[in-house]
């Protein structure tokens, strides 16, 4: 009885042994989401990537400036050890493009419905691009203390405009918990961009009402990605209707060598 035991417990610890060098062989998914989400927009993306043994962080964007978050998203990535994979939705895209800078472990980034500016680019400048876009007409700008704006979608606009492809009950949940982003975030210009360094993957709705998907064509042409994928019919949250397809790309980036 005590071989069998002893022979047990080594399966056991070789076995944990097996699954911890994997999971520290797979880079970190670090997940940056955008305005007028959440951290726990990412969670249908989560749980695909944990299902496959991934570590996954979905860091807290603070919307407040493209500089400063960016540098909120680079001590996240400076405390992670091994390589990561930079994951970024609309404004998100601008922060892990700055936020990668400097960052040897930075395997890769992909933009999910995301800007992905160059050097002076603001998110403003790129959505006017090209025609499309009808966010400006769903916003609803509330006035801070300080003088600036916060800039949120009103919330009967929301599913139409941020979450065409989300069942109307989950869209309105969305619209509830939705973070805003300040005015002045949307318009500062982005420093070098890194994805003319490290390689980069996009991946964007055919029906997004928020960044024409002309602009996003534009970029990812633009940015040589690795690959680039439409879904069609699909929305700006496609982090939320389409996590099974996000968390595919980020996966083939992640294996890339």
């Amino acid at each position: 009885m005590r071989a069998l035991a002893l022979v047990y417990a080594w399966c056991v610890s070789d076995s944990a042994t097996a699954q911890a060098a994997d999971h520290q062989a797979k880079p970190t998914i670090v997940l940056v989401h955008g305005a007028f989400a959440e951290s726990s927009s990412w969670n249908g993306v989560i749980a695909e990537l944990n299902r496959d043994g991934f570590r996954t962080i979905a860091a807290a964007n603070p919307l407040r400036g493209v500089a400063s978050d960016a540098a909120a998203v680079s001590a996240v990535i400076g405390s992670i050890g091994g390589p990561v994979v930079l994951v970024g939705h609309s404004y998100g895209g601008p922060v892990i493009t700055e936020a990668a800078n400097g960052k040897n472990n930075v395997k890769a980034l992909v933009y999910v419905a995301g800007f992905a500016p160059d050097k002076g680019e603001s998110s403003l400048t790129l959505s006017g691009k090209f025609p499309g876009s009808t966010l400006g007409e769903a916003l609803l700008p509330v006035a801070r203390p300080d003088g600036g704006q916060d800039l949120y979608i009103q919330p009967e606009k929301f599913h139409e405009q941020f979450a065409a492809d989300v069942p109307a009950a989950q869209a309105s949940l969305m619209a509830a918990t939705q973070r805003p982003v300040a005015d002045a975030a949307l318009a500062e210009p982005s420093d070098a961009p890194s994805w003319k360094t490290i390689p980069s993957y996009a991946i964007y709705g055919s029906a997004d009402r928020n960044i024409p998907p002309a602009v996003m064509k534009f970029m990812a042409e633009r940015a040589h990605s690795v690959k680039t994928i439409v879904v069609e019919g699909g929305s700006h949250a496609l982090m939320v209707s389409r996590p099974e397809a996000i968390a595919l790309l980020i996966k083939e980036a992640a294996s890339a060598q």
